[in-house]
């Protein structure tokens, strides 16, 4: 699809979530979960199968180099100049042949090529280097949708006192949705960095941000969320 068909979806897309919204806000949808006291970044897949071309995973690359690396960017100085957890969410599998009488993989490459992720290519599923992990920043790998599904990262949140979590990443449409979806399901109050989520077809991060922010989540700017962050920097400084 065309940079002008993609504008135009875009538009359309926001008529109709304009109308949308009306009655959402009528029946009592599209209330604000808010900002907590203590947020941890996690961002959902933004490693090289991803956020670089030549993969089945790639995403969008002028939205993931224009848009998503440098929003990342910006919210990854403000999360470590606060002190913030950051927690690098990747996916990645050990037994990838999908013949196997066994593989972690289970049902899910019966639906995406989930089996040209090998743990063994380390180049494939680790993190982007422009947005690399520095020490004391945790990577957590997955092997479903959810960052949280059959993972560790609910208890980990939970053992910081972490209440809130600005979530980053790919795609719109699955990971990030669902570890939105999760998060908040497990009493985490959740954010959607709207500049810094991705995905691979072009309406799909704005119907879902749409979606998001109605049901399961606020949608929140890079700029926004970067104020946020060095608000609660400035509040520590004046109580000490």
């Amino acid at each position: 699809m065309s940079d002008v068909d993609a504008k135009e979806l875009d538009r359309l897309l926001q008529q109709a979530f304009d109308t949308a919204s009306k009655l959402y806000q009528q029946r009592g949808f599209q209330r604000r979960v808010g900002f907590g006291k203590r947020p941890a970044l996690v961002s959902v897949d933004l490693a090289n199968a991803w956020t670089r071309p030549g993969n089945p995973f790639t995403c969008d690359q002028e939205k993931m180099d224009n848009e998503i690396i440098p929003g990342m960017q910006k919210l990854l100085k403000a999360f470590r100049a606060a002190h913030l957890p950051v927690v690098h969410v990747t996916t990645a599998y050990e037994i990838t042949d999908r013949n196997a009488d066994f593989t972690d993989m289970g049902l899910w490459h019966n639906k995406i090529p989930v089996d040209v992720v090998d743990i063994k290519n380390e180049e494939l599923w680790a993190i982007d280097s422009r947005i690399a992990p520095v020490q004391g920043e945790y990577t957590l790998l997955k092997k479903r949708a959810s960052s949280f599904h059959g993972t560790e990262l609910a208890g980990i949140l939970r053992a910081n006192n972490v209440d809130t979590i600005l979530v980053t990443g790919v795609t719109a449409c699955a990971c990030v949705r669902q570890t939105i979806c999760d998060g908040i399901a497990d009493g985490f109050r959740t954010i959607a960095v709207k500049e810094a989520i991705g995905d691979r077809v072009p309406g799909a991060v704005a119907w879902n941000l749409f979606d998001i922010d109605a049901k399961f989540g606020d949608v929140h700017t890079v700029d926004e969320c970067v104020a946020y962050i060095n608000g609660l920097a400035a509040q520590k400084i004046a109580a000490e």
